[in-house]
């Protein structure tokens, strides 16, 4: 019998902290009182009404925790039945180890795990790794966790007007958790998956290792114009993965993308042909949540009814790096 892999749920924690763009803009000022910055800049430019905020003492791996002991309760698996772990997150709770070791941990789970890393892409790519392995027949269930802080590289202090631009997409990110488990089906469910990269672009948008810097903090830098151009090439590829498979986008039930600001998320319905319409906005009121993004989209849906089982989800990633990926799945 041929193996297939499938999506059995997602679950996301958002934690309860929320930071309103008004507070975010005057702690900005407050710090850096030598730059000027027009009330509800943020809004204008990235479409920000607030951001969720995990509590100070909390570390990625309690938020990926936390998504990860509902999705098991809600779809009552035995944590001894979870054949592989993977940990998507952007951030992690140290250098070494990896960070999905501490999940299991806490999880109380006894399975291989392993870090998997590419940006805002990590989820799509973890979907990916879960999809090959189950169909090779080396796991029957992964459980795909991701958690950001990404609050806390904020950068508050800014001393060179010249940064300025490249400081504030920091200050729209927000904190979150998610859980996603895959398993063996006799029925298809991850029906395609590509990804493409753009190397190059990899400047646009950086947060160094202060490791690397000799324990120096690094500071999140992205360049918006840069990082758009990096992408260059990338959505008609992705287009072209669709007719691959043999999809058009008005094929889909429902669509989600990544939302690292509301501009930015209607680029990406023009480079993958979606009306904005039908994307579930979920950046205005939790910020950038980075590779959590996805899942709480695909969760969303879920607890609204806009997703139910049979439904045809198309999944598209586009990251810093530069990187594309596309993920058809049937639900």
């Amino acid at each position: 019998m041929t193996v297939h892999s499938s999506i059995v749920h997602v679950t996301v924690h958002v934690p309860e902290g929320r930071q309103s763009v008004a507070a975010v803009e005057d702690r900005f000022r407050a710090a850096s009182p030598t730059i000027p910055l027009s009330r509800g800049v943020l809004q204008r430019m990235y479409g920000l009404a607030e951001r969720t905020v995990a509590p100070d003492h909390e570390q990625p791996s309690d938020l990926a925790v936390r998504a990860a002991r509902r999705l098991l309760a809600d779809t009552d698996t035995d944590p001894a039945d979870v054949d592989l772990l993977l940990y998507a997150g952007i951030l992690a709770d140290m250098e070494e180890p990896a960070t999905a070791h501490v999940v299991a941990d806490k999880l109380g789970l006894g399975c291989p795990v392993l870090d998997l890393k590419n940006a805002c892409n990590g989820v799509l790519n973890a979907l990916e790794v879960a999809d090959a392995f189950i169909r090779g027949g080396r796991y029957r269930r992964v459980l795909v966790t991701t958690a950001e802080v990404s609050t806390r590289e904020s950068r508050w202090e800014v001393d060179d007007p010249a940064e300025v631009l490249t400081a504030l997409p920091s200050l729209s990110t927000g904190d979150m958790g998610s859980a996603l488990l895959v398993a063996a089906s006799d029925r298809p469910g991850i029906l395609g998956t590509r990804f493409f990269a753009n190397s190059w672009g990899w400047r646009a948008a950086t947060l160094p290792n202060p490791y690397a810097q000799h324990r120096t903090l690094g500071r999140l830098r992205i360049d918006s114009a840069r990082l758009v151009d990096s992408f260059e090439g990338l959505p008609a590829k992705v287009r072209g993965a669709l007719e691959e498979f043999g999809v058009e986008s008005a094929d889909l039930d429902l669509v989600c993308v990544h939302q690292p600001s509301v501009p930015f998320t209607r680029v990406v319905c023009a480079w993958v042909g979606v009306d904005p319409g039908r994307i579930l906005a979920t950046f205005p009121a939790h910020g950038n949540v980075a590779t959590n993004t996805i899942p709480l989209q695909l969760a969303t849906a879920l607890e609204n009814g806009r997703l139910r089982r049979g439904d045809l989800v198309g999944m598209f990633g586009f990251a810093s790096g530069a990187s594309a990926g596309v993920v058809l799945c049937r639900w």
